[in-house]
């Protein structure tokens, strides 16, 4: 007999995810399924600015249709899980809460890590700007961040939706840098998973630095460039399948990560030039 847990455990499943994962702050949900691995995302563009003429009959100029563009994306990273839980370990009554607990389990130490590597190793793969011209060191680190934040306010990126991820490495060589200790603020009160202060009202979140490419010391991204859909779509338990007595999990999820062409400019990534080149 299988039991299958996604219509009693979806919800509970969802907000787990979105709880435990570091890399929701930097990314979005601005798209809709189209099928059962498609994503719709919609932008809208602008108008160019015109010289008003003072005579004639379109003084603003000629009116252009402003169309939605759909970019249609899919998803592509389609993984699973299995284990069992053998009837002699556990007492019927104890299997709910072993079960329960094995799947949170799963979740945050397997699903949720690959998950975050993944979103981070596109936003590198496909950030607009890739620096790696210097060594970061703790005597430049604040500088490295602020060389972050220029260049995505030159881009026209609004700094106040940003979020930086940095490595463990980044941040103990920002907190020995004489400019971020008086810059900082670690003592702003915690309101994104994982975020230990602000730079310049950048939140900062640690992220392991095993999570992060080779050599990538931090990403700074506004969460508008990249969309990342998630589809935790079954979980089951079998009762007694053939050849066990007990029961056999078994998981699957529909996920991806991408950054939008016309948002590459909001994603910069730092690396050390001292191991890259």
């Amino acid at each position: 007999m299988a039991i299958n847990y996604a219509s009693k455990y979806a919800q509970k499943i969802d907000e787990r995810f979105s709880r435990e994962a570091l890399s929701t702050p930097g990314v979005n949900d601005d798209y809709d399924f189209v099928g059962a691995k498609t994503v719709n995302v919609y932008s809208i563009p602008t108008a160019q600015m015109n010289d008003y003429t003072r005579t004639g009959s379109n003084r603003y100029g000629t009116p252009e249709e402003l169309e939605n563009n759909v970019q249609e994306l899919t998803v592509n990273q389609d993984r699973s899980f299995t284990f069992t839980i053998d009837r002699g370990n556990f007492s019927d009554m104890q299997m709910a809460n072993s079960a329960g607990a094995a799947l949170d389990r799963q979740i945050r130490e397997i699903v949720v890590p690959e998950i975050d590597k993944y979103r981070f190793s596109v936003m590198c793969d496909n950030a607009g700007t890739v620096n790696a011209d210097a060594a970061v060191t703790s005597d430049n680190a604040y500088d490295a961040f602020l060389t972050g934040t220029m260049t995505l306010i030159d881009n026209l990126i609004p700094i106040a939706e940003c979020v930086a991820f940095v490595s463990s490495a980044f941040y103990k060589l920002i907190k020995e840098d004489p400019s971020f200790v008086k810059n900082g603020d670690l003592s702003q009160t915690m309101l994104i998973k994982g975020q230990v202060g602000a730079v310049d009202c950048v939140p900062i979140v640690v992220v392991p630095s095993t999570y992060l490419p080779d050599e990538v010391m931090f990403i700074l991204t506004n969460k508008n460039a990249t969309t990342a859909p998630v589809k935790l779509s079954e979980y089951k338990v079998h009762d007694n399948p053939p050849g066990i007595n007990g029961w056999l999990v078994e998981g699957r999820v529909y996920y991806d990560a991408f950054v939008l062409d016309s948002k590459k400019d909001a994603v910069y990534v730092c690396m050390n030039a001292s191991e890259s080149a």
